[in-house]
């Protein structure tokens, strides 16, 4: 990865990149952490990628981890920058860039800001990568459907999601988005952050999990008793416009196109504004969307990349994510163990996952 970073910095005829954000550092170092605080993009310490060198920036508060847990694993030499915890790191900075032209991963003055340059290259994986993200995914996918054949009614939101958190946490995960939503507020909000209201009929549940700095997105869906009439009607609508999407996921499209074909399904449908009243997702990979699709996007899919697409209607969304491989896409949260409808698109059979219908 440091020879990808040097390529486009030879590129963009930079002397140097600074790497402060916690997934660039995870790609760069082969999955590490340097993070404490999990809501922020930042990791504790950053790396200076230079021509000829790499420098490790890091407060004495966090220098013995970073260095045994974390940089233990780069096979690349460095050198290391260290301040007191208490300290301005910018000084150092400066000083160390003084006279440089440096790119950097997070907007500063003085910097080249090349987050989209980092996002376009980190995210084709490489077969290691990759290994580790259909491990991760399938994990994932275990995670919330085993949830959802367990949980029962009278189960809150939050009861539900502190089953999906442990098992995600006991595996080594930390989470990124953990959403639970119970009968009419599938319908009434499209990112239903869980409440302590109590399961009665119908549950959704959504986990985007990272380990390694990649992150997996699936969503799957429960009822207890018989279908009502629309939503049984809808399912099978909704498997059609997630079909159209993942299969026009290809090599030489833009995202734009395959937003567009999902568009223009919802179209056929009978639904052609839902679109509009949730993000249809877009690349995955080193972040939960590195690029959310708009109709008007531009950037050509490539092999091995991956992407989530998030279509939804009323009371359902579907959310699995895929791999652009030669031979056609490959579902890296497609478990075998859930119930699945058969959908026929272009003369080829996409499994796609059903609601699952369990006893009252």
């Amino acid at each position: 990865m440091i020879e990808q970073v040097r390529e486009l910095m030879e590129d963009k005829q930079l002397d140097g990149v600074l790497i402060q954000k916690r997934n660039n550092f995870s790609w760069l170092t082969g999955g590490r952490r340097n993070h404490i605080v999990l809501n922020t993009p930042e990791g504790v310490c950053q790396l200076l990628v230079l021509k000829d060198d790499i420098v490790l920036i890091v407060n004495q508060m966090e220098e013995k981890r970073i260095i045994e847990e974390e940089m233990a694993y780069v096979d690349h030499p460095f050198q290391v920058v260290t301040m007191d915890w208490y300290e301005d790191e910018t000084p150092y900075i400066q000083e160390l860039t003084k006279g440089k032209r440096i790119g950097t991963d997070i907007q500063m003055e003085g910097f080249e800001w090349i987050e989209p340059d980092l996002s376009h290259v980190r995210s084709i994986l490489t077969a290691s990568q990759l290994r580790q993200y259909e491990k991760l995914c399938h994990e994932t996918a275990v995670i919330v459907e085993s949830v959802c054949q367990e949980i029962v009614p009278g189960q809150t939101e939050h009861e539900i999601a502190s089953l999906v958190a442990q098992r995600a946490i006991a595996q080594g995960m930390t989470i990124e988005v953990l959403l639970v939503a119970t009968d009419d507020r599938i319908h009434q909000y499209r990112h239903p952050i869980p409440t302590d209201k109590a399961l009665q009929k119908h549950a959704l549940v959504v986990l985007c999990a990272e380990r390694h700095g990649l992150v997996a997105n699936v969503t799957r869906s429960v009822y207890f008793g018989q279908l009502p009439k629309e939503l049984a009607e809808n399912k099978e609508r909704l498997a059609r416009i997630d079909t159209v999407m993942n299969a026009a996921t290809r090599p030489g499209k833009t995202l734009g196109d395959v937003l567009k074909a999902g568009i223009a399904q919802y179209e056929r449908e009978g639904f052609p504004d839902s679109w509009k009243k949730l993000h249809q997702g877009g690349k995955t990979g080193f972040v939960s969307r590195e690029i959310i699709a708009v109709p008007s996007a531009k950037e050509e899919i490539q092999m091995h990349q991956v992407f989530t697409w998030n279509p939804s209607l009323p009371g359902l969304k579907s959310e699995d994510t895929i791999v652009v491989e030669k031979e056609g896409n490959r579902f890296l949260t497609y478990t075998g163990k859930w119930t699945y409808m058969d959908i026929e698109h272009e003369g080829n059979i996409y499994r796609r996952p059903d609601i699952l219908v369990r006893d009252e």
